[in-house]
């Protein structure tokens, strides 16, 4: 799998600092919202947006018995 080398530091948050032309530095941190996940390259490329994302995970839920909550192991 290949991924670029801020691909990790991404995952767990960033920040940006914007130099303007007047010396000011605007700095800004970013995070996944609550409930956000980010897709691995290799799996983005088969699944490039939410609605296939949820499709395919709700396919995936249908094969498991109704009263399962979660595949989460505990």
């Amino acid at each position: 799998m290949s991924s670029g080398k801020h691909y990790q530091a991404y995952r767990q948050g960033h920040t940006v600092t914007v130099h303007q032309e007047d010396g000011k530095e605007i700095v800004q941190r970013f995070t996944l919202e609550d409930g956000a996940i980010m897709l691995d390259p290799d799996v983005r490329e088969y699944f490039p947006d939410a609605e296939t994302v949820n499709q395919a995970l709700r396919t995936l839920i249908s094969l498991f018995p109704k009263n399962q909550q979660s595949i989460t192991p505990q």
